[in-house]
């Protein structure tokens, strides 16, 4: 016989919430998965995507920002009723734990490791803000500021309050967040600048996939990349971002012919193949910094994060190569 507690279930009716000031300029999907606590991500997603969701009588995506007043429905759902969903491993809590390189009341910086995904889903049991949450349960606002690839290592940041994340997100409309990446190019360049104004736009392919290509009809986007060394068949690049667009340096890097060293997805295959064999078994890009003003005039908020002593090591060898 099936066991009872994993046959229980318990049946939402339809519901309308409406949005206070507290949590105005929340991602839509969050908002929901904070009010449908124990859902799984992919639910949410799939109510949203059929517009089942409602905000203020008219369907949103996952990446609307709510505002104060908006009166969203949430439509019947079935949740298991069995136990709450299961903590993170110990390993990754330990890995993040020391992987923290800045906290305080509003803030908390994390150098993601590579390979480690922002958050659950697309299936991903946990991620970066399931464990963090795991380790800080009394910070009940803790979200995403922003939002780094799965195999992009470096500088993420959280806020603890909604009024921390409005703000944060009121300076990254503004052009007034500066992140800043490291990436290490296939090729040799000759110039030391180089600006790239290429708007991009996302695709999904056949099976599912999603890609970003550059594409007139897209969205503006602007990367600017400075020359830091030339070692071997290679150029280590900082990479400023001006827009945030998804893949947004590793697609102008391979629309300038140069991609990132480790890129399964926009890159050179028997380059990458090339290069694994010396060594480089990740994609090859770092969010190095991240800076913006605090405050009532207080000063200037700067973090930066190591890079990866295994990265730090491959370079070392390139250096050493004739």
């Amino acid at each position: 016989m099936p066991d009872p507690a994993q046959e229980a279930q318990a049946t939402l009716a339809v519901r309308y919430v409406q949005v206070d000031g507290e949590h105005e300029g929340q991602r839509l999907d969050n908002f929901l998965l904070t009010a449908l606590k124990g859902a799984p991500r992919s639910l949410v997603y799939r109510v949203l995507r059929t517009g089942q969701v409602r905000v203020n009588q008219g369907r949103a995506k996952a990446g609307y920002r709510v505002r104060n007043g908006d009166r969203i429905r949430i439509p019947p759902l079935r949740l298991s009723a069995e136990r709450a969903p299961a903590s993170p491993p110990p390993a990754q809590l330990q890995q993040l734990e020391a992987a923290i390189l800045y906290e305080d009341a509003r803030l908390l910086v994390v150098n993601k490791p590579a390979g480690l995904a922002v958050h659950g889903g697309s299936g991903v049991s946990h991620g970066v803000i399931e464990g963090l949450r795991a380790l800080r349960p009394r910070d009940q606002g803790l979200e995403l500021v922003h939002r780094l690839d799965r195999d992009t290592s470096g500088c993420l940041l959280l806020a603890k309050r909604r009024s921390t994340l409005r703000w944060l997100h009121q300076l990254i409309r503004e052009g007034a967040l500066e992140k800043r990446y490291l990436a290490l190019l296939a090729g040799r360049w000759e110039r030391t600048r180089v600006e790239v104004d290429a708007p991009l736009r996302k695709n999904t392919l056949q099976g599912g996939e999603r890609v970003v290509r550059v594409d007139a009809a897209g969205k503006a986007s602007r990367t600017g990349f400075r020359r830091l060394r030339r070692l071997a068949a290679t150029t280590l690049v900082e990479a400023r971002l001006y827009t945030g667009r998804t893949h947004q340096i590793r697609v102008h890097a391979a629309h300038l012919g140069t991609p990132v060293l480790g890129d399964e997805k926009y890159g050179d295959r028997a380059v990458n193949a090339a290069f694994r064999a010396r060594g480089l078994r990740r994609l090859f890009l770092h969010a190095s910094t991240l800076t913006f003003p605090l405050p009532d005039g207080q000063g200037t908020f700067q973090i930066a994060a190591p890079l990866d002593p295994l990265l730090e090591t491959f370079l070392q060898q390139l250096s050493s190569t004739p």
